[in-house]
């Protein structure tokens, strides 16, 4: 089973960037559509970006334009460049395959924005 650990969260204020990675045990990101999730508190875990084999991207409304994903297949990770964040952004950030999980949650990265 792939394990898949999220970091590179943190606080930061509005306006400000965060990049995050995501690891995966196994070489996945070549062969799966893979995306981020994010869930805020008292909501549920929404798909923010998705990213195919092939390199072909697509984000939520709500991001575009200030999400970018891309991932590196040699190293087995996924990332997510955060620009221009605003407080709405405020949630813990989950990588798995997309539109569906495929495999177990990691335990996900925080990212507060907040001034």
């Amino acid at each position: 089973q792939v394990q898949l650990v999220e970091s590179g969260g943190g606080l930061v204020q509005p306006g400000g960037s965060l990049r995050l990675s995501c690891a995966a045990s196994g070489s996945i990101f070549g062969d799966l559509t893979m995306g981020w999730y994010r869930q805020a508190p008292g909501k549920q875990r929404d798909l923010v970006a998705y990213i195919a084999s092939l390199g072909i991207t697509s984000y939520a409304n709500s991001v575009k334009g200030r999400f970018t994903i891309s991932k590196d297949n040699a190293k087995n990770t996924m990332y997510l460049q955060m620009n221009s964040l605003k407080p709405e952004d405020t949630a813990v950030y989950y990588c798995n395959r997309a539109p569906r999980a495929l495999f177990d949650w990691g335990q996900g990265t925080q990212v507060t924005v907040s001034s």
